[in-house]
Formats: structure tokens, sequence, C-alpha cells
């Protein structure tokens, strides 16, 4: 008799944090983030909730981890070839042309604020995230800052082909470029349309005082 090969716990546990990742991005969305528990997600995933309990500590850990899973999955199926928006989420292109490559990653972050099935984890683990000081500091560390890197790296390039002030401070000026969007999409004031994120960028890069 040939042998019996032993099972791969390797690919079961993936398995199993793939369905728990799903599970908690699941609640969220069709119950939000608060009557989301632990044993609602295990049920949901079909294991037990010490399984959940060995591998994360809280279901903000849980909700973080999964949406992590989620952004890098849309960024792989996204892939470098299927169009502007997907080209903008692999980062800040540099074509000479700074104004029209802010205008396409913004007109990407339009479109990720806009998409219910990031738009729910991403809201739930920013509220989440100023009543949790850990989870908050996690939540810019792992999600935040990864991203606002991309644009510290392009508005410097811009600097050293003098297409940017040499005195102007990146750090500085990303936030003028993506607290508005961050601000129109948290309070839900007004629609966040691509004019809208155009709109910032020739705001940003033109100021408001009129030109000789």
């Amino acid at each position: 008799m040939a042998p019996t090969k032993a099972p791969d716990s390797s690919r079961r546990s993936d398995r199993s944090r793939r369905a728990i990742h799903d599970a908690a991005l699941a609640l969220v969305g069709e119950v939000g983030y608060r009557r989301t528990t632990i044993e609602g997600i295990a049920a949901r995933a079909g294991v037990g909730k010490q399984t959940i309990y060995r591998w994360w500590p809280s279901k903000a850990a849980v909700l973080m981890e999964a949406f992590l899973d989620l952004a890098g999955r849309a960024a792989e199926e996204a892939g470098p070839q299927s169009g502007d928006t997907a080209q903008a989420a692999q980062g800040i292109p540099d074509t000479g042309d700074l104004t029209a490559d802010l205008k396409l990653v913004l007109r990407a972050t339009v479109d990720e604020l806009n998409d219910p099935a990031l738009e729910v984890p991403t809201r739930a683990l920013t509220a989440e995230g100023i009543i949790d000081a850990q989870l908050g500091a996690e939540f810019v560390t792992k999600l935040l800052e990864p991203q606002l890197a991309l644009y510290v790296t392009r508005l410097r390039a811009a600097q050293e082909a003098g297409h940017l002030r040499a005195d102007a401070d990146p750090r500085i000026a990303l936030e003028l470029l993506i607290g508005p969007l961050m601000h129109r999409w948290l309070l839900r004031t007004l629609p966040l349309t691509h004019a809208y994120a155009d709109a910032i960028v020739d705001y940003a890069l033109g100021g408001l005082t009129p030109r000789p």
C-alpha cells in the first residue's frame, strides 16, 4: 500500500485564516463594527473561537489583518497592465508631469474610498483607532504610512526636477492633497468624485492667490 500523505497543516491554517478574514469583512459590512463579534466571525468562518483567539488578541486585530490581506489581493488582481487606476494603486507614476501624476493617483484613491468593500472596514478601523491608541498606531504604521511614503518620494523627485519649490516640505505638501479627500470622505458632506480630486491637485499646486 502507498503511504498515506499527512495533511498539510500550513495549508489548512492558510485556508482558515482566509475564511476568518472573509468572515470578518463580511460581518462588518452587514452589521457594522460594534455588532461584529469574535463569536460571530468564528461561526461565519466555520472555526472555533479559540482558533481566532490563538492568532489575534481582538476583533480589531482580526479586521486589521483582514483588510491588509484584502488590499494585497486587490493589488495582485489589478496587475500592472489593468488601467490607470491599477497603475496608481501600485505607486505614484513619474511621467515628468507632476500634475497629471497626482491627479491619476488621487482619482484612484477616490475609487478606493467609494468602493463599499474597502470603505466599511476602513471607516471601522479609523473610528476604532481613535479609541484604541495601540490599534490607531498600527493602523497608521501598516496602512497609512506606506501610502504616504509614495507621495513623499514622488514630490521629492519633482523637487529635484525643478517642478516643485525647493523649500517645500513634501510631508506638508502631501497633506494638502490627502487631507481634503479624507475630510470629505469622513464627514460625507459632498460627493467624492474625480473632478474633486483634480481640483485639489490644481489648488494645491497652483495656489489660491492671483498670479501676475
